[in-house]
């Protein structure tokens, strides 16, 4: 897991919520069929800051609302170079496997729904990102999210190491 999260407070922040996936569930009583919803929510502000939540209830709304209440408790801080990512990263969690890569301007998000909608919350405009393995959307997010927390900027790498920026490129 990343040892490097860094949690950020909900105020003042301009946070734009994505609805990644609604599942209904049915539970099959005596009485009949009662059925209920989950949702994965994604919220950020596309400027570095994203969180994600999951929502349950009897209706649709309710649990897209709760979702994004979860997902504002759950905010991070990801570093964000010119629109894209600071160096590849490969992440897993559970059967889904993500594998994320910096592009160049003008590439734009070049990844699949729930991936998208994670990467888009965080502000990355250029990116190539390819998921493998299992396509649940739970599944995806919580790796794509693993990946960006093991994020590091050269900024942060020298910091910890106690070196100036140029040491760290020049060895």
């Amino acid at each position: 897991m990343a040892k490097n999260i860094k949690k950020v407070k909900t105020s003042d922040l301009d946070l734009k919520d994505r609805l990644v996936a609604i599942n209904r569930v049915t539970k099959v009583t005596k009485g009949g069929r009662t059925f209920s919803f989950s949702a994965i929510v994604v919220v950020g502000n596309e400027d570095g800051i994203v969180g994600w939540g999951l929502g349950k209830a009897s209706e649709v709304t309710t649990a897209i609302a709760k979702g994004v209440d979860a997902a504002k408790k759950n905010l991070v801080k990801v570093p964000v170079i010119n629109g894209t990512i600071p160096h590849e990263q490969i992440a897993k969690y559970g059967g889904a496997r993500v594998f994320l890569k910096p592009a160049s301007s003008g590439t734009g998000v070049k990844a699949g729904g729930a991936m998208r909608a994670v990467l888009e919350s965080v502000g990355i405009h250029d990116i190539l990102a390819k998921s493998k393995g299992s396509s649940n959307p739970h599944n995806l997010v919580k790796a794509t999210f693993n990946g960006l927390l093991e994020m590091r900027d050269a900024y942060t790498v020298a910091e910890h190491r106690g070196v100036t920026l140029d040491k760290v490129f020049n060895g």
